[in-house]
């Protein structure tokens, strides 16, 4: 008998736990995209050049190791806002582009990121509401992402448009089925830090409305 109340205690703690680091993750998800927001629109206003925004993508990529060697501590949020700061940022550049470039360009944004929110909301929503447990994806998605990143690279030199196109499709892909990863490993335990739990979600956003962006754009005609 004391051993069911033993089980029945240790289940509630870790639901307890578990819907802690749920909401405190979505909290700062929100906090953190808000920021990147604002800091997109400061870098549009300050004309902030590509070359810029290049290095501040880079700024945020090395933002991502002090944020995993700080997430346990209270430096772990100010480096994540760091990160989120450099990485809205270097948006800016990238949308001014497009409103300049595009006829339409400040509708292709509008849809990119309506569209990105819609991806976002539904997978994370259903593995919330489902509880399953999405881990057996992991190694596709880590050899799916090798994949693209070699893709992107051999890119760069072929230049050629209908692969630019299908590695962006394959992103989007991919990180839609990182949010569906990432989500179910907060719900089933794999995942009890919630700072490195939102840096991981905050990176499957940003890269789905880059090249959903991306997509849209070249569905469009420029001016």
């Amino acid at each position: 008998m004391k051993e069911v109340e033993l089980n029945i205690g240790r289940s509630q703690e870790s639901a307890i736990s578990t819907n802690k680091v749920i909401r405190n993750t979505y909290t700062l998800l929100s906090m953190t995209l808000f920021f990147s927001a604002l800091c997109a629109v400061a870098t549009m206003a300050l004309q902030v050049s590509q070359g810029a925004g290049f290095l501040m993508i880079i700024g945020g990529f090395i933002m991502t190791f002090v944020v995993r060697a700080t997430a346990n501590s209270a430096k772990g949020l100010i480096a994540v806002f760091i990160f989120a700061g450099l990485m809205g940022g270097s948006l800016g550049p990238v949308i001014s582009v497009y409103t300049v470039a595009y006829t339409n360009g400040s509708a292709i944004v509008a849809q990119a990121l309506g569209g990105t929110a819609l991806i976002f909301l539904s997978l994370s929503g259903y593995a919330l509401t489902t509880g399953k447990n999405f881990n057996f994806i992991g190694g596709f998605l880590f050899t799916g992402m090798i994949v693209a990143l070699v893709a992107m690279i051999a890119n760069i030199f072929l230049q050629i448009p209908a692969l630019s196109l299908a590695i962006s499709s394959a992103v989007i892909l991919l990180m839609s089925g990182f949010i569906l990863f990432d989500t179910s490993r907060i719900i089933n335990g794999g995942e009890r830090n919630y700072i490195m739990a939102t840096i991981s979600l905050y990176l499957s956003i940003f890269n789905i409305f880059i090249h959903l962006l991306h997509l849209l754009a070249a569905l469009s005609g420029r001016r």
